[in-house]
């Protein structure tokens, strides 16, 4: 039988040769095409309270330049991570998403949904501060007494917070782990 398949190939005039050697032998497959690198979040400071007192705590940010995201993050309140280290937070837990405009030149308005009371000093400040140090800039308005200020508001209440409330930048102590964008105004 396997005569008649060597000879069925002789007959066909296929010549029969001895090995040829010829370049380089093959090899496996491609592998994928190169891709472009995808940067890695931005890191935000989200200030929760720690015994009281308003502490910095980075957290990865995919859109750091959108204040909005931001300050979901923020409502979100603290992980598990941050938890353990004993950060808590103010601010109220939302059925809708807030939203946050630039308004006026120096003004960050952000309207949290379903708030019917006021919040408190502490959460004022935690909003302000997070959204002074963000990635996005910060209005830096000219002329007198512009301060940059965050404007809250809820269900039939507004409260305002000029951005000389905060620190003049997050710690980077321990519980940051690193350092963060140094704002700027106020």
């Amino acid at each position: 039988m396997a005569c008649m398949g060597l000879t069925a190939l002789t007959g066909c005039g296929v010549p029969t040769s001895d090995v040829i050697e010829a370049g380089a032998p093959a090899s496996g497959m491609p592998g994928p095409s190169p891709t472009t690198d995808v940067p890695e979040p931005a890191t935000v400071p989200l200030f929760f309270l720690t015994d009281g007192e308003l502490t910095a705590y980075p957290r990865p940010a995919t859109d750091a330049a959108d204040l909005t995201s931001v300050v979901r993050l923020l409502l979100e309140g603290p992980n598990e991570k941050e938890r353990v280290l004993s950060a808590t937070t103010d601010l109220p837990r939302l059925s809708g998403a807030p939203s946050v405009t630039v308004a006026d030149g120096h003004t960050i308005r952000v309207t949290l949904p379903d708030t019917p009371t006021p919040v408190s000093r502490e959460a004022l400040l935690q909003l302000t501060c997070t959204v002074r140090y963000a990635a996005a800039p910060f209005p830096h308005p000219s002329g007198a007494d512009r301060t940059p200020r965050l404007q809250l508001t809820g269900t039939s209440w507004t409260m305002t917070s000029p951005t000389t409330s905060c620190p003049a930048k997050p710690s980077a102590e321990v519980r940051t782990g690193g350092q963060f964008h140094e704002g700027e105004g106020g």
